[in-house]
C-alpha cells in the first residue's frame, strides 16, 4: 500500500518501466494510460476517502491455437493482450466489498453470506461472491475492500472481459490479504469455479488461465482437473507484427444450438470408440473407422473430429515453432488452423442464416490483404463476432482501412501479447 499522491508521482506521465511492459513503448499510449490511472486514483479517493491504495491490472486474452479443442480435453495456445481491466483498491474496516466500476452501477458484496443465489446469476456481484467463497473454502484469507475499476477489454469482442474481471478480483484479494501468494493458475481455477457455480455459466479454463498467467501460454486439458500450463519464452513485440482483432458484428443471441453442436458432435464420434472425448482417439483410428460410423454420426461430425485431431496436434507444432523462433512457420500454422475451422469444423457462419456471413467476409478481406505477408483465422467460438490477424507493421493502416471500410470505424483493435497476467502494479 502506498499513498495515492506518491503513486501519482511515480506514474510520471506514463514514463515508467511498468507501463512500458504493460502497454508498450509508444509515448502517446503511455501518456493516455497515465491519464487513465490518475483519473481512477482521483475517483477512488473521492468515492472512498482512502489516502493509501494499490494498483492492479488484468489483461484480456486471445485464443491463438486450438479452436474448439478444450471441450474434448485437447490443447490450446493463448495469449494475454494489452487491453486490460485496471483497479485501485484498499482494505476497509467493514466485512463488505464495495466496487465502483466505470460505466456500471456500484455494487456491494457482504462477506457474511456465501449462499448461492440464482437471482444473482449473471451479475458481477455473483462473481465476486463466488471468488471469496472459494478462497475461504481453500484456506485463504478474505476481507472487505474498496475498489474503483475501469475496463478496456471490450465486451463481446472475444477477448474475455469476464475472465479478466474474475482474475483481477482474485489478484486484489491475493495481495491485500494473502501477501500475493495466490498462484496464477489457482487464481484462474477459482475464477472458473465462481463463474460455473455462482454466475451460472459453464465455461472451460482457458480464458481465466490466459488472463491470469500472461504472455504466450499453452494449456493441455488431457486431465481437466489438473491442466498442464506452460508459459512460452517468446517476445511478440520483437516480431514486427501486430495482432489485430476485428469485430465483424453479428448476433450471438440465437447461436446456442450452433455452439452446443460442436462438442456434442465431436463426442458422438468419440462414443463410437467407447470413450467420452476425442482426445482418447487417434487420427489414424478415426480414419480407419470412418466407413463404419458415417451413417450413424453424420459426415459433419466426422469432419469436426478431423479438425480436432489436426488442430490439437497443431498446437504442439506451433509451440515448437515459437520456441525455436520460427515465427514464419508459426504464421503458416495460424492460416492452416483457420482453414481447418472453415472447412472441417464449420463454425464460420450459422447454417440457418447463410445471408449473414460477417466472419467469412472478414476472413476473405484478410486473405486479400495479407496473403504471403501475414496470417488470419476465426477467433474463438465462431459463427459470428471476431476474427484474428497477424499483420506486418508496415501495412497495419491499409489492413485496418480495408476492414473498417466494411465493418465500421472502431471495429479493429490493435493489440500485442503482453508478458504480465493479472498483477499488482509495482511502479
Amino acid at each position: 500500500m502506498e499513498k495515492t499522491e506518491d503513486i501519482k508521482g511515480k506514474i510520471n506521465n506514463g514514463n515508467n518501466p511498468a507501463f512500458k511492459e504493460l502497454y508498450g513503448t509508444n509515448n502517446l499510449e503511455q501518456q493516455e494510460q497515465a491519464k487513465r490511472y490518475i483519473s481512477l486514483l482521483e475517483d477512488f479517493k473521492s468515492r472512498f476517502g482512502h489516502a493509501e491504495a494499490a494498483l492492479f491490472s488484468s489483461p484480456g486474452r486471445t485464443e491463438i491455437g486450438g479452436n474448439h479443442t478444450d471441450h474434448n480435453y485437447g490443447r490450446v495456445l493463448a495469449g494475454a493482450v494489452n487491453l486490460d481491466n485496471i483497479a485501485v483498491a484498499a482494505p476497509n474496516s467493514n466485512n463488505v466489498i464495495r466496487i465502483k466500476s466505470v460505466g456500471y452501477p456500484d455494487f456491494e458484496v457482504s462477506l457474511d453470506d456465501f449462499a448461492i443465489n440464482e437471482s444473482e446469476f449473471f451479475t458481477s456481484a455473483s462473481l465476486v461472491k463466488g471468488i471469496c467463497a472459494r478462497l475461504k473454502e481453500l484456506g485463504y484469507q478474505i476481507g472487505g475492500f474498496d475498489a474503483c475499476i475501469e475496463g478496456r477489454v471490450p465486451k463481446g469482442s472475444g477477448l474475455s472481459s469476464s475472465a479478466s474481471f474474475e482474475v483481477l478480483i482474485g489478484a486484489i484479494l491475493s495481495h491485500l490479504f494473502n501477501n500475493g501468494k495466490l498462484d496464477p493458475v489457482e487464481n484462474a481455477k477459482i475464477g472458473q469455479w465462481a463463474e460455473n457455480n455462482y454466475f451460472g455459466k459453464p465455461c472451460g479454463l482457458m480464458d481465466q488461465t490466459a488472463c491470469s498467467v500472461g504472455g504466450f501460454i499453452t494449456i493441455d486439458f488431457e486431465n481437466p482437473a489438473k491442466p498442464i500450463v506452460k508459459a512460452l519464452d517468446f517476445d511478440f513485440t520483437k516480431t514486427n507484427y501486430a495482432l489485430i482483432i476485428t469485430d465483424t458484428g453479428g448476433n450471438h443471441a440465437d447461436l446456442n444450438d450452433e455452439y452446443a453442436s460442436l462438442p456434442i458432435e465431436m463426442k458422438s464420434v468419440a462414443a463410437e470408440f467407447g470413450v467420452d472425448v476425442l482426445r482418447k482417439v487417434s487420427l489414424e483410428e478415426l480414419i480407419e473407422r470412418i466407413p463404419n460410423i458415417r451413417e450413424k454420426v453424420g459426415d459433419r461430425a466426422i469432419l469436426r473430429a478431423i479438425h480436432f485431431e489436426n488442430d490439437n496436434q497443431r498446437v504442439v507444432d506451433q509451440v515448437l515453432a515459437l520456441e525455436s523462433n520460427d515465427f514464419q512457420g508459426f504464421l503458416e500454422m495460424v492460416i492452416d488452423s483457420g482453414h481447418s475451422s472453415y472447412m472441417y469444423n464449420q463454425n464460420i457462419y450459422p447454417v440457418n442464416n447463410v445471408r449473414e456471413q460477417g466472419v467469412s467476409l472478414g476472413l476473405a478481406l484478410s486473405e486479400l490483404e495479407l496473403k504471403g505477408k501475414g496470417a488470419w483465422r476465426v477467433h474463438g467460438g465462431g459463427f459470428a463476432g471476431t476474427i484474428q490477424a497477424f499483420v506486418p507493421n508496415e501495412i497495419i493502416d491499409d489492413y485496418i482501412k480495408t476492414l473498417e471500410h466494411v465493418f465500421g470505424a472502431g471495429r479493429c483493435h490493435k493489440l500485442f501479447i503482453r508478458k504480465k497476467g493479472a498483477v499488482k502494479i509495482e511502479l
